[in-house]
């Protein structure tokens, strides 16, 4: 798997494809494995004639591990994503991002327009502004020395996550205490690149779509009809809306 170094922090990715580039950026406690190639997501867009990037965020999957908080802010890490853009002389990309990738991706759509093509925002609805996402439980959660130590029902869900993926728990802590920042309402009524906003109608993590739309001029609401935040990512609806979307943005 091919990397380079953003700093001294090492950042694996893929590039796979020919066409149109587009970015993928996963969401907290996954990879690019999990919620892109697994869910066929990368396959899906390769056939549609695109050019498909992605990463693992620091902390996650193949790239290098951090402990310190303030290593995870969220311009921090969407700077991972400019510098993988320089990387490959990208000048701009369509971007889609997952939950926590999501919040990467609408910092990157709000400060660097010039560079985004579009924005796809999966699995964060008004929490981008307002939060409710994991907390502090789900970091006390994956630091706990076992499952079965753990009570609350979402750190629970996290830690079996984190468990099932092989995850550094500490370095995931470390991001969840680091990447708290939210989006204030004027930050995301000045995004004016395209955007599509997909949350699952069960989804209790994100917070509404439709919340959201109204704030980020022109955007587009896609509801995932009956899927929560961990069984929306290889929807059909869901990639059936993103690749009409895309077709639209000539």
């Amino acid at each position: 798997m091919p990397s380079f170094h953003h700093g001294d922090v090492e950042i694996a990715y893929l590039d796979e494809g020919e066409g149109d580039p587009i970015i993928l950026v996963h969401g907290f406690a996954s990879s690019k494995n999990v919620n892109w190639v697994y869910p066929t997501w990368v396959s899906e867009l390769r056939k549609n004639g695109r050019r498909v990037i992605a990463l693992d965020n620091r902390g996650h999957g193949e790239s290098a591990k951090l402990y310190e908080p303030e290593q995870y802010s969220i311009p921090t890490m969407a700077g991972d994503v400019l510098a993988l853009m320089d990387h490959l002389a990208i000048p701009q990309a369509d971007i889609m991002g997952y939950s926590l990738g999501s919040r990467m991706t609408a910092i990157l759509a709000r400060e660097n327009s010039d560079r985004v093509r579009s924005a796809i925002l999966g699995g964060i609805g008004i929490g981008l502004i307002e939060g409710g996402g994991p907390g502090e439980a789900v970091a006390l959660a994956l630091e706990a020395p076992e499952l079965e130590d753990v009570t609350d029902p979402v750190g629970r869900t996290f830690r079996a996550f984190a468990d099932q993926t092989r995850s550094d728990r500490r370095a995931l802590a470390a991001c969840l205490r680091g990447s708290r920042r939210l989006m204030t309402r004027d930050e995301a009524a000045g995004i004016r690149v395209p955007v599509l906003i997909a949350v699952g109608s069960k989804d209790e993590i994100a917070g509404s779509a439709s919340a959201l739309g109204p704030i980020i001029p022109g955007s587009e609401v896609l509801d995932i009809p009956n899927r929560d935040h961990m069984r929306a990512v290889g929807d059909k609806v869901y990639k059936t809306g993103v690749l009409d979307f895309l077709s639209r943005r000539k």
